[in-house]
């Protein structure tokens, strides 16, 4: 049995002990509460309590097989609530498609789980009844999410750290990311575990000490003033609700693209600079109907319009992002590069296009082709450098660093409509959020069915349109902060910190073991 601390973990131990499936509800039911950290939930203190929680039994678990099924029962719970979006895409025509949803879920959510179920067993076997468990969890919880994060493409999604978006440790993720606000929620919960299972004063004190100090800096990077733009510029995000179910449905495509149509050339004052219509707003092809092109180019003059459009190029299909002259002829044209595996495109999609499976969201061939990378856009007008995003290519901090060069702004086009009307578009939010404060650099989103949303450069929605609505909204871009210490390094720093600490755990568990 793993060496516990007082009473109550023997207790516990005792309870858990040869009873698999109470390890298996219990994790589980801490995932759950730690998943109300998440939008559009947002309790913070939940996502602390559960992690808080399964320190205690990762500390009991007698080795790294019962340490693995606490972590994947936790990791189960936590994306099972975090990720219930991702049925509602098999629902857009559940005809066909509706029979996989509940099966979806639970493999993503049971996949995901792995990685964390992984973290657990390697830090029970780095701790090895010895040394502390915050320092052991944290290390093996970092190279976990690192996983998550690039293989097979990657999927950080409903990382731990996003439950802090709406306080000012936000604010730390110029600093960490959101990857090291996630190691440091781990780490700090389990900190806080050790403490009360120890009941030491001194911990008590150490703890609250650095609680304190983390909390006095993001109080002042939230506080520290936004400077002005040199030059304003006026957007207008445009967003027409075009349901997913409807969205290509020849009865009604026409319905929303009058609809963005007439938003697009609104009368106001001021005049908007730039008009933004979503992911995939127009309905026909990239060069299809130049006459479509040029009618939405002059009803949004003088402003230039950006629009999200699908090309062809050959045989390949691209889920494009194009800037319109002033005669609807493409100026600039971007490909959305990180798309989406079992949505956009097919794994072995030759195969299995054979067979009729394509991609959920492709509408030629077996799915969408990658763009070359990450690219800016040079705008004209004094609108400055974009550095455009396309759907949830704003969950991945990594690819908004291989830009080739610092952009003004963020702009990212999306189609929230594929994930439904209740956690996944508020999760996509918060995510693009924080990419504000990773880069310093404001951020504009315009969401078919919504939140379109203009965010400055510390993560704050300063105007938005509520989900499920249509219509446009006009804002002025905020300005950009010096470029952050996280839009410099990235992960690295931390990782190199996590690194050494793991190979100090293994040197001290030999030491220990001779």
């Amino acid at each position: 049995m793993a060496e516990t601390s007082g009473n109550g973990l023997q207790r516990l131990a005792n309870w858990l002990e040869r009873r698999w499936w109470r390890v298996l509800g219990t994790g589980i039911a801490l995932g759950l509460l730690a998943g109300l950290g998440q939008a559009p939930f947002g309790l913070w203190v939940a996502t602390l309590a559960g992690f808080v929680g399964v320190a205690a039994l990762l500390a009991v678990a007698p080795g790294p097989g019962k340490a693995a099924l606490t972590g994947w029962a936790f990791g189960a719970g936590f994306f099972g609530l975090t990720l219930n979006w991702i049925v509602q895409p098999f629902l857009v025509d559940a005809g066909r498609h509706g029979w996989m949803a509940p099966f979806a879920l639970l493999l993503m959510a049971g996949g995901m789980a792995l990685f964390w179920a992984g973290a657990f067993a390697l830090a029970r076997w780095l701790r090895r009844g010895h040394g502390p468990v915050w320092l052991a969890l944290a290390v093996s919880f970092g190279a976990a999410e690192a996983l998550r994060g690039w293989l097979f493409g990657g999927f950080p999604w409903g990382a731990p750290g996003l439950a802090w978006i709406d306080t000012p440790l936000a604010q730390l993720a110029g600093y960490t990311g959101v990857f090291g606000l996630s190691v440091l929620t781990v780490a700090g919960a389990t900190a806080l575990w050790e403490v009360l299972a120890r009941r030491s004063l001194v911990g008590g004190g150490g703890l609250a000490l650095a609680a304190a100090l983390v909390l006095a800096a993001g109080h002042v990077f939230e506080r520290a003033t936004l400077p002005d733009r040199a030059e304003p510029v006026r957007l207008r995000l445009v967003q027409p609700n075009a349901p997913q179910h409807l969205k290509w449905d020849p009865a009604w495509m026409g319905v929303f693209l009058d609809r963005a149509l007439a938003l697009s050339g609104a009368a106001a004052d001021p005049e908007p600079d730039l008009v933004v219509w979503p992911e995939t707003a127009i309905p026909t092809l990239l060069g299809e109907a130049p006459g479509l092109q040029a009618e939405i180019a002059a009803g949004a003059a003088p402003a230039r319009v950006i629009a999200g459009i699908r090309r062809l190029e050959g045989r390949r299909g691209y889920n494009a992002l194009v800037l319109f002259g002033p005669d609807g002829a493409p100026e600039q044209v971007y490909d959305k590069h990180h798309i989406v595996p079992f949505g956009e495109y097919m794994p072995l999609g030759d195969l299995l296009d054979r067979f009729g499976i394509h991609g959920l969201a492709a509408r030629e061939g077996y799915g969408y082709s990658a763009g070359p990378g990450a690219a800016l856009l040079e705008l004209p007008d004094g609108l400055g450098t974009a550095l455009p995003l396309i759907c949830y290519e704003a969950i991945f901090p990594r690819d908004l660093r291989r830009a080739p060069g610092r952009a003004d702004w963020i702009l990212q086009i999306t189609n929230d409509a594929w994930f439904g009307t209740f956690s996944g578009p508020q999760q996509h939010l918060v995510q693009a959020r924080f990419r504000a404060i990773e880069f310093g650099l404001p951020l504009a989103r315009a969401a078919n069915t919504g939140v379109s949303a203009v965010i400055d450069a510390k993560g704050r929605v300063l105007a938005s349109l509520p989900l499920g609505q249509d219509g446009r909204l006009d804002a002025d871009l905020p300005a950009a902060l010096p470029p952050t210490p996280y839009a410099r390094f990235g992960d690295a720093p931390l990782g190199l910190v996590l690194l050494l600490a793991g190979l100090g755990l293994f040197a001290a568990g030999l030491r220990k073991r001779h």
